[in-house]
């Protein structure tokens, strides 16, 4: 028999997640960090190949003020380094005109490669038409992939006469 003043007590339920909406919840959630991921690391490439661009302005912003010092451009064998360092000058040039020409030394690119470096300072180019158009350097990174010669290098071709471009598209194809 019931006492008539004491309330009836109901058991309590524990209410908890089922293993099925954690499960969902997670999904979801793997969904999302996949989705922002990737969409983090394609513009980490793309900002990468940036300021290799913007680097390879700089290399030549440098490169320019070496020919008007020296009236030519660094050699082959001398190298960007000597933009930063006056030992690779070549040992006949007048090193009383040499000067820092890059603060900071940038010997590699920003996947851990060096620097392609090439030259026809001592010769001239020729245009499509077989007349010269002076001389002219490349330098370019192996991008990504640290392969010379292939569809991510990204190049900086010169001509005094034609001004600068980036070779081809965004990532420029070949070697040099």
């Amino acid at each position: 028999m019931r006492h008539p003043s004491r309330p009836q007590r109901r058991p309590r339920v524990a209410r908890a997640f089922s293993l099925i909406e954690i499960m969902i919840v997670l999904a979801i959630m793997l969904v999302l960090a996949g989705i922002v991921g990737f969409a983090v690391f394609g513009q980490r490439d793309k900002a990468d190949i940036q300021a290799t661009r913007v680097q390879l302005e700089s290399f030549e912003s440098a490169m320019e003020i070496f020919r008007l010092d020296f009236r030519r451009y660094p050699t082959e064998e001398e190298g960007i380094s000597v933009l930063w360092s006056k030992e690779t000058l070549d040992p006949d040039a007048d090193t009383a005109a040499w000067t820092i020409y890059m603060e900071t030394p940038v010997a590699r690119d920003l996947w851990g490669s060096e620097w392609g470096y090439s030259t026809e300072a001592d010769e001239f180019a020729l245009n499509d038409e077989d007349t010269p158009t002076g001389p002219t350097f490349d330098i370019w990174s192996f991008g990504p992939d640290k392969e010379d010669g292939t569809d991510d290098d990204i190049h900086l071709r010169t001509s005094s006469d034609e001004g600068d471009e980036f070779g081809g598209d965004l990532l420029a194809p070949g070697g040099p």
